[in-house]
C-alpha cells in the first residue's frame, strides 16, 4: 500500500447530539467506553497510516489531552486549531504544511470500517485528484447525494435533496482521498466547505473526480438515533470489533473487575465495562451497554439503554432505550423512558419520571416525584429556573459557590463582550464580597476589564454602567429574609436587568462551558473605586431644581433600612440637599407599624423605608399612612405628570388600569409592558422616561425628586396623595403543580369569554372589571390580579377565578 497521511476533522460541536455533547466535543462521544474518534485512529493505524493531522475548533483541549502526541495509540498526531470556524475545506487547508502528498480526510465523529486500501487503489487507478467515498443509502434525504457515471466519475452533486430530486442512492460519507493541489483554489485561513464550495468548482473545471462506493459499514453519529443504532449494530456483530471487555459467552461482554450479584439476569446482547457493580435481582435486557465504574443497585431493570462511566442507579429503577451520560445519579424508583437523554452530572431524585424523548442537560436536578414532560435545558431543576423573576439566587457556598460564580462571570463576559468593561459591586456582607471576587475572576479570564465599585447599592451599579459606558454590570447582595441566600443581578449596557433572551444565551454558554479565555498576558488589572458613593451623591443633587429652597425649609425625614450601607448613603444624600434626617433600625412588617406611629407622634414630614438594595422604598405620610406598591407608582406618576417631566408612563401588565384615567387628565400616554423587570426597564429606557426611571428604580435619588417637587410646589405629601384616583385592586395566589400551569392556562384561554388577552398569562375582561391569571416564574403557583369597578366586584372576580382554577387543577389530577 502506498504511504499516505491522514487528516481527521474533529472541530464539530455536535449540536444535534446535545446534551451528549454539551460538555465534550462530538468526536469524544463514547461508543462502548471509547471515544468514537479513537476507532478512526485504530482504523488508520490498521492500514499503516501513522501520520495524522487533527483539525480542531470546539473544546479542543479535551481531544489534545486525551490523544496527546498519539504515541500511546501507535501513531503520530499533529493538531491544527481554528480560532474561528473555517468550514470542512478551510480546516484541512489550515493544515497544508502537513500535506505534501496524497492524503485521506476522515470525520472524527463517524463510525466506519471501510477498506482504505481498496479506496486508495481505486483513486490511483483512475488518476483521480479527488475521490469521494460513497455509500448506498435507501433514504438519502438527510445527506448529500453524489451521481456518478458507469466508470465512477462524478457528474453531479445534490445537497440534501427532496424526494423529487433523489436521482441516486449514493451519498457522500465525508471521507475523501485528495491530492494536495486541489486545495490551491483557496488561501489558508479562508472559510470554505468541500461539498458546497470546492467539489462543485472541481466539477466545473473538469478536474478528475471520482466516487468510490464502499460496501463496508459506515454511520454518521449525528443524532441520537444513529448513536443508538451504532451500538446495536456492534452488539449484533455487523462489524468485527475488538472491545475492551471480554466476551464471556455469545453476546455477553463483561469487563475486568466487574461483579454480578445473586439473581442478576443478563439477556444478550449486553456489554458491561470494567469495575462495575450490579446488585441482586437486576435484569439487564438486550442491547444495553454499561460503562466503567458504574453501580446498579437491586431490583433494577435496563432495556436497550446506554450508560456512560460512573453512573449510579439505585434500587427499583427502570431505564428504557435511554442514554445516561457520565456521573449521573439516579435514585430509587425512577423511571426513564424511550429515547430520553440524561446529561452528565445530573441527579434524578426518588420517584421521578422522565417521559419519552426528553433531553436533560448537564448538571440538572429532577426533584422527587417530578414528572418531566419538557426538555430541561435552561433550568437547574425541573421545578425551578436558574434565572428567577429577575436574578440568580441560591444558598451561599451550596448553590452559589465561588466555582459557580467564577463560571457565571466567564459566561456573562463571554456572551456579552469578552473585551468589554464590566462594573461589579456588592452589599456589605462578607458572603457577597466572596462571590463578587469570584465573579471578577471569571470576567477577567475572558480578557475583559473590571471596575470594582466596592460596597454599593444596585442603583449605584446601574449608574456606574452608564457613566463609564460599560458593557454590563453585576450586583451581588444577601437576601433580606435569609442571610444564607445570595442574589446575583446581571445588567446590560444600559444598566437594565438583562433580557430573557440574553439569560438563555448566558445559561447555554454556562452549561456547555463555551467560554472565551484570554492568554495570561491579556489579563487586565482590576480598577477599584473606593469613593464612588461621593460621585453618586453629587450626580443625584444635579437632578434637583430646588436644593436651596429645601435647605431653607429643612424638612424632617425619618429613614430606615435593613442595610447599614443604604441608611448611611441615604442619610448623606438627604442631608447634602438640606433635609433634617433621623435614622432608625428596621426589622420587618411589625417594625413598619412602629415607624408609622413614630412619624405621626414626632410630626415628621415623611418617612421612608429603603430596600436593602437601594432600589425600592416604602413611603409613609406624616399622618402615618403607608402607601402600597400600587399607590406609590400612581403617586410618582402623578408627580411626573404635574411637573411636566413625564408625558408617557410605562406600567406592568398587572397594574391597575386606573392609571389610564390619570394619564388622560394630563394628556399623557400609558404604555403596557410585561411584568418582568427587564421588560419594564427596557421600555422606560427606550422611551427615554428618565424621571420615571429615577422615581421607581433608584430609591435614594427618587426620594430627592419627591422632596424637590413637594418643596418646590409648596405642597404636602398628604395633600398630593389625596389627589390619587380611587381604585379597587386585589392580589391572590393559588397553589398548583408545575405541570398544571400550561394546561390550566390553555383551558382558560379556550373558554368563551367576552374579552381575553394573552399578552402575558390570560387577562379576562368583563363588565365588572378584569382578572389577570399569571403563572409564577419561580414558584408552583398561579398569581391572580384583579381590578374591579367596585370593591364588591373586585372580591367577586377574585373569588370566582380562585375557585375556577382550583377546580381545573383537581380535574387534571384525577
Amino acid at each position: 500500500m502506498i504511504k499516505i497521511k491522514a487528516v481527521i476533522m474533529s472541530g464539530g460541536q455536535g449540536t444535534r447530539l446535545r446534551p451528549l455533547t454539551c460538555r465534550i466535543p462530538k468526536p469524544m462521544v463514547p461508543i462502548f467506553n471509547k471515544p468514537v474518534m479513537e476507532y478512526t485512529v485504530d482504523l488508520l493505524k490498521k492500514y499503516n497510516i501513522n501520520d495524522i493531522a487533527v483539525t480542531l475548533y470546539y473544546l479542543p483541549a479535551m481531544i489534545t489531552e486525551y490523544f496527546g502526541d498519539g504515541k500511546r495509540f501507535g501513531v503520530n498526531m499533529d493538531y491544527y486549531i481554528e480560532e474561528t470556524p473555517l468550514g470542512t475545506g478551510g480546516s484541512v487547508k489550515n493544515a497544508e504544511d502537513f500535506l505534501d502528498s496524497t492524503f485521506i480526510v476522515v470525520s472524527g465523529d463517524a463510525f466506519t470500517n471501510i477498506d482504505i486500501e481498496k479506496a486508495l487503489n481505486f483513486h490511483k487507478e483512475r488518476n483521480s485528484k479527488a475521490t469521494l467515498i460513497l455509500k448506498k443509502e435507501p433514504i438519502p434525504l438527510e445527506y448529500g447525494v453524489v451521481i456518478t457515471d458507469e466508470n465512477g466519475k462524478i457528474t453531479r452533486f445534490l445537497e440534501k435533496p427532496s424526494w423529487g430530486e433523489v436521482f441516486s442512492d449514493t451519498i457522500n460519507t465525508g471521507i475523501y482521498i485528495l491530492e494536495p493541489e486541489v486545495l490551491d483554489y483557496y488561501k489558508k485561513g479562508e472559510n470554505f466547505d468541500f461539498s458546497k464550495d470546492l467539489f462543485p468548482r472541481l466539477l466545473k473545471d473538469n478536474v478528475p473526480m471520482y466516487g468510490y462506493v464502499t460496501h463496508e459499514y459506515w454511520c454518521d453519529i449525528g443524532d441520537l438515533n444513529s448513536y443508538i443504532k451504532t451500538h446495536e449494530d456492534l452488539l449484533n456483530k455487523k462489524i468485527e470489533m475488538n472491545f475492551k471487555s471480554k466476551e464471556i459467552k455469545d453476546g455477553i461482554w463483561i469487563g475486568d473487575g466487574t461483579s454480578l450479584g445473586n439473581g442478576v439476569k443478563l439477556i444478550p446482547p449486553v456489554y458491561i465495562g470494567d469495575n462495575t457493580i450490579i446488585e441482586d435481582n437486576t435484569i439487564i435486557e438486550p442491547y444495553s451497554v454499561i460503562g466503567d465504574n458504574c453501580h446498579i443497585c437491586k431490583n433494577s431493570s435496563l432495556k436497550r439503554s446506554i450508560l456512560w462511566d460512573k453512573v449510579f442507579v439505585s434500587d427499583n429503577v427502570e431505564l428504557r432505550k435511554s442514554v445516561v451520560c457520565d456521573l449521573v445519579q439516579i435514585e430509587e424508583q425512577v423511571k426513564v423512558y424511550e429515547e430520553a437523554v440524561i446529561g452528565s452530572n445530573s441527579k434524578l431524585l426518588a420517584n421521578s419520571t422522565i417521559n419519552p424523548n426528553i433531553k436533560i442537560w448537564p448538571y440538572k436536578t429532577v426533584e422527587e416525584g417530578a414528572v418531566v414532560q419538557e426538555n430541561l435545558i435552561w433550568s437547574s431543576k425541573a421545578s425551578k429556573n436558574i434565572f428567577g423573576y429577575r436574578d440568580i439566587s441560591g444558598d451561599a457556598n451550596i448553590d452559589i459557590t465561588p466555582e459557580f460564580a467564577s463560571k457565571l462571570g466567564t459566561a456573562f463576559a463571554s456572551t456579552i463582550k469578552e473585551s468589554g468593561t464590566f462594573i461589579i459591586s456588592c452589599d456589605e456582607y462578607n458572603s457577597s464580597n466572596l462571590i463578587k471576587n469570584s465573579l471578577i475572576a471569571g470576567v477577567l479570564s475572558t480578557g475583559a476589564k473590571v471596575i470594582d465599585i466596592e460596597k454599593a447599592s444596585l442603583p449605584m451599579c446601574r449608574f456606574a454602567v452608564k457613566k463609564f459606558q460599560a458593557s454590563g454590570g453585576i450586583q451581588v447582595k444577601v437576601d433580606s429574609l435569609d442571610r444564607n441566600k445570595i442574589h446575583i443581578e446581571l445588567l446590560d449596557s444600559n444598566g437594565v436587568n438583562i433580557s430573557r433572551n440574553l439569560e438563555r444565551k448566558i445559561e447555554n454558554t454556562f452549561a456547555i462551558e463555551d467560554f472565551k479565555r484570554c492568554s495570561g498576558k491579556r489579563v487586565k488589572d482590576i480598577v477599584k473605586m473606593y469613593n464612588f458613593s461621593s460621585i453618586y451623591i453629587e450626580e443625584g443633587k444635579k437632578i434637583l431644581k430646588n436644593v436651596n429652597k429645601i435647605k431653607r425649609k429643612s424638612p424632617n425625614i425619618l429613614i430606615s433600612s435593613k442595610s447599614y450601607n443604604i441608611i448611611t448613603l441615604a442619610k448623606e444624600y438627604l442631608e447634602s440637599i438640606g433635609c433634617n434626617v433621623k435614622t432608625t433600625d428596621f426589622y420587618g412588617k411589625k417594625s413598619i407599624k412602629i415607624l408609622s406611629e413614630e412619624i405621626k407622634k414626632e410630626k415628621f414630614d415623611l418617612g421612608i423605608v429603603f430596600s436593602e438594595d437601594g432600589e425600592d422604598l416604602i413611603l409613609i405620610e406624616s399622618n402615618g399612612k403607608i402607601l402600597t406598591e400600587e399607590e406609590f407608582l400612581l403617586f410618582t406618576t402623578l408627580i411626573g405628570f404635574k411637573s411636566g417631566e413625564i408625558e408617557e408612563v410605562i406600567v406592568p401588565y398587572n397594574f391597575p388600569r386606573v392609571v389610564e384615567e390619570m394619564a388622560e387628565k394630563f394628556n399623557g400616554k400609558v404604555h403596557i409592558a410585561k411584568t418582568n423587570i427587564s421588560d419594564i426597564m427596557t421600555e422606560i429606557i427606550n422611551r427615554n422616561c428618565i424621571s420615571q426611571y429615577i422615581l421607581n428604580f433608584d430609591a435614594i435619588w427618587g426620594v430627592g425628586k419627591i422632596i424637590d417637587f413637594l418643596v418646590g410646589n409648596d405642597i404636602s405629601l398628604n395633600n398630593l396623595i389625596d389627589e390619587l384616583p380611587r381604585y379597587y385592586y386585589l392580589e391572590k395566589q393559588v397553589p398548583c403543580k408545575w405541570e398544571d400551569k400550561g394546561e390550566v392556562l390553555r383551558k382558560l384561554i379556550e373558554e368563551d369569554n367576552d374579552v381575553i388577552e394573552t399578552f402575558e398569562g390570560a387577562r379576562i375582561v368583563d363588565d365588572r372589571g378584569w382578572v389577570l391569571v399569571l403563572p409564577d416564574n419561580e414558584k408552583p403557583v398561579f398569581n391572580i390580579y384583579v381590578e374591579g369597578l367596585s370593591e364588591e366586584y373586585a372580591e367577586e372576580l377574585s373569588d370566582f377565578y380562585d375557585k375556577k382554577i382550583r377546580e381545573m387543577i383537581r380535574k387534571d389530577s384525577t
